[in-house]
């Protein structure tokens, strides 16, 4: 399997849950890695277009989100954070707003945000401080 391709068969939930754990991930690299790659994909698949590049290093990167697109160089519009923050993102765990202002995202340009576009769709949707079930 390349760096880029996700095992359908591997648990996602796992990496997932494991993230709810702030700076920890209890779960195996490969169980994060696929984790990661399949919610940017959602992600990418559910806000198709090439204006803004969302990169959870070393795991992934995807364009989504309609408007101008790029061809060269790097975006105008980037989001960059770890695996854990991510996945707190994709879960709803952790709300866009609150992970932007408190330095966990970085994100430059016009277009970088990701408000209303989180959590992905059938995840854990468990708020930080919250008990999870």
């Amino acid at each position: 399997m390349s760096a880029g391709e996700v095992d359908a068969d591997a648990p996602v939930e796992p990496a997932v849950e494991g993230a709810l754990e702030r700076g920890t991930i209890a779960a195996p690299r490969a169980t994060i890695a696929t984790a990661v790659r399949f919610t940017l994909q959602t992600l990418a698949d559910d806000h198709p277009g090439h204006s803004v590049e969302v990169r959870v290093p070393p795991y992934g990167a995807v364009q989504c989100i309609e408007g101008p697109r790029h061809t060269r160089g790097t975006p105008p519009n980037v989001i960059e954070t770890d695996a854990a923050t991510w996945l707190e993102l994709a879960s709803g765990r952790l709300l866009w707003a609150e992970a932007l202002s408190s330095g966990l995202v970085d994100a430059s340009g016009a277009r970088a945000h990701l408000d209303g576009m989180l959590p992905i769709p059938g995840l854990h949707r468990v708020r930080r401080g919250q008990p999870h079930k």
